[in-house]
């Protein structure tokens, strides 16, 4: 009983890819009439050969990389709208969730946001946005640094 039914699966899963391997392309025999290219007229030829225009290989991004610590030397203001926020780093009530000063910090180096590392970070609040972590204002951190 299990030999035929083997059987029958394998010959629709036979005819199944023999019907996906020629889709895209009718052959002669299926009733497509063949049609070639037209000859060029010698008259309008030039002496140069015809060219291939191969496409053109796709823009390489290279990508940008920066340091969330800043060096010391000389601070640069916070941007528009950015704040900066100085304090202790603590753990938030989930799993995974860091505070600093009612802010939740979202980003960020976590070499340097640490639960009781004394940070200055730079960022911008952002209260419209939902998390999991269901405490304080979330606050997406641009730069980090211990103080």
């Amino acid at each position: 009983m299990k030999t035929p039914r083997m059987a029958l699966v394998a010959l629709v899963v036979g005819a199944a890819l023999t019907a996906c391997g020629g889709a895209g392309t009718p052959s002669p025999s299926e009733g497509s009439p063949v049609t070639s290219a037209p000859a060029p007229d010698p008259a309008e030829s030039s002496t140069a050969p015809p060219t291939a225009s191969a496409p053109a290989p796709p823009p390489t991004v290279s990508p940008t990389v920066r340091s969330p610590i800043k060096p010391s030397g000389p601070r640069l203001p916070p941007g528009v709208g950015a704040v900066e926020v100085s304090g202790t780093v603590t753990a938030g009530v989930e799993p995974g969730c860091l505070m600093l000063d009612g802010f939740q910090l979202l980003g960020g180096p976590r070499d340097v946001l640490t639960p009781g590392a004394k940070v200055t970070v730079t960022g911008k609040p952002q209260p419209d946005l939902l998390t999991t972590c269901q405490q304080g204002t979330p606050f997406t951190v641009e730069s980090a640094r211990r103080s």
